[in-house]
């Protein structure tokens, strides 16, 4: 007695089906499963007999072989447990009039048939949209919303294995999870609860975090503990611009292979933050794993990661960072082949100018040697330092400014000129190939970013004087056509080009 059922499993963000079969055959009583699984899958042996039981189902008291293919492709996690036990009550003939070809399966069982969420269903529901031929999606309740965000998919969510067994029998009506996308993804609002106008002073640090959004631009700043560093990034998202569906998509796919898109909610759509703590693993900052999962460098596509107190990261974790940095992807390798996860984010940088902070400080003394200040910014490597387009120093806040409270022009109203410079970049697509300025490859500079002679001069001088790289011109290039087009002039100006190098303090500290 043989009984076969589709499933899927993610591959990276993407979504790869699984074929399960089961066969039923004379023997001594025994369940086995093939085709490379992980012990969680071994184990559900375990679950799927203890859910069919309890789910009224008689289990058949026979030699049962469980096949997953391709057999070549490692599967991990419970999420093919009730394409099993489906499929087992099908072979056993439990399952009157039922036709398992018209769905793909999934989802994990407890011990009472209650069918619990897992990971990757929106990435499913997308490769159901391209390749499943009409079927229809059935999986746990928890992820139905999830899932159907994409249009043109049936998606059935249930909540135990005696439901779902109807459901496939044809005893009960199947009620597909219907949801109103303009008004999921209305809920992506700036209310963030945060507004630049809260940052008392600090105007230098507050332009250069309008460049960075204008122009997607890596930013670092450079001041004193308790100087407003952490508080300038977290309302850094406050002055992006909305999320596009697309956008929104793509981001919810990488949470939802991550596992931690929040049960019930179908789309992330708001730009994410993420602060990893210095502390975290080379795998968790980048991904990794036997079966690569994306990091947090990927959980902030299309948003913010923050890295407060960059020296303390690991070295290693810091310099596979220069990948998405440049290309706005992160490819890991393993023996079995190599994964590629999106990771198009900002990068936004802390440190302190010292090892004891107080560097430059008026009025507390830096107790450290020259020596030990060029070994803790040493950390920083001049190759990741290259991709950071802005430097910017944070002095500490006078009392006055402190005591003045709120000042400065609010987040709405910066996220007004943020959003006209991304649609002059927008404009140029056609042009560039890039969505904004910090994309751009040097044959779209070229194109797009001319300088007039004046310009040129003072970019030649600054790269005599400072020894910047070609890197870091193409960088003071990009920002300077950011910071045009906050202005909205078609032409890059001479003031453009020395506001941009005024943003490479680290470079002139270092020359």
């Amino acid at each position: 007695m043989l009984a076969r059922a589709l499933s899927a499993t993610p591959v990276g963000v993407a979504a790869h089906p699984v074929e399960v079969e089961v066969d039923i055959a004379r023997g001594l009583p025994a369940m086995n499963t093939v085709g490379l699984p992980d012990t969680a899958i071994k184990e559900s042996r375990e679950r799927v007999k203890a859910a069919i039981t309890n789910s009224g189902f008689p289990f058949p008291d026979q030699r049962i072989t469980v096949n997953l293919a391709p057999a070549d492709l490692r599967k991990e996690g419970a999420r093919f447990d009730l394409a099993v036990a489906l499929t087992l009550l099908a072979a056993g003939h439990s399952l009157r009039g039922a036709d398992l070809s018209g769905w793909l399966i999934l989802g994990e069982l407890a011990l009472d048939g209650r069918v619990k969420g897992v990971r990757g269903a929106l990435s499913v529901a997308l490769w159901l949209r391209q390749h499943g031929n009409g079927r229809r999606l059935l999986l746990p309740r928890a992820n139905a919303v999830e899932a159907a965000v994409v249009e043109g998919v049936e998606v059935i969510g249930v909540e135990s294995l005696a439901q779902a067994a109807a459901i496939i029998c044809g005893e009960q009506q199947a009620e597909p999870t219907v949801i109103d996308l303009g008004t999921l993804f209305a809920g992506g609002s700036h209310e963030h609860g945060m507004d630049l106008a809260e940052v008392g002073g600090q105007e230098r640090a507050k332009r250069a975090l309008e460049i960075a959004a204008a122009g997607s631009h890596n930013l670092l700043m450079v001041g004193p503990p308790g100087s407003g560093k952490t508080m300038l990034a977290e309302r850094l998202p406050t002055l992006l611009p909305p999320m596009t569906l697309d956008e929104a998509l793509e981001a919810t796919r990488i949470y939802s292979v991550h596992g931690s898109l929040p049960p019930g909610q179908g789309l992330i759509s708001r730009r994410p933050f993420r602060s990893p703590h210095h502390s975290i693993s080379d795998a968790g900052l980048v991904g990794g794993g036997t079966i690569p999962r994306p990091g947090e460098v990927s959980l902030t596509h299309h948003g913010v990661l923050f890295l407060d107190e960059l020296p303390e990261f690991r070295r290693s974790a810091l310099e596979v960072l220069r990948q998405p940095l440049e290309a706005g992807v992160l490819t890991i390798a393993r023996a079995s082949g190599a994964l590629t996860f999106p990771a198009d984010c900002m990068l936004v940088a802390a440190m302190n100018p010292c090892p004891c902070g107080f560097r430059g400080d008026p009025v507390r003394e830096c107790l450290c040697t020259p020596v030990q200040v060029r070994k803790y910014r040493g950390r920083i490597s001049g190759p990741l330092l290259d991709r950071i387009d802005l430097h910017v120093e944070v002095p500490a806040p006078t009392y006055g400014e402190l005591r003045a409270g709120p000042s400065g022009e609010a987040s709405a109203q910066v996220r007004a000129r943020v959003v006209r410079a991304r649609a002059a970049q927008t404009a140029r697509r056609p042009l560039t190939g890039c969505h904004c300025n910090a994309r751009l490859n040097p044959t779209a500079l070229r194109k797009v970013c001319p300088l007039p002679a004046t310009a040129d001069d003072l970019l030649a001088a600054a790269v005599d004087r400072l020894g910047m790289s070609a890197r870091s011109v193409h960088r003071v290039v990009k920002v300077a056509r950011t910071i045009a087009d906050l202005a909205g002039r078609d032409a890059i100006a001479v003031a453009d080009v020395a506001e941009a190098l005024h943003f490479r303090s680290l470079d002139r500290a270092l020359a």
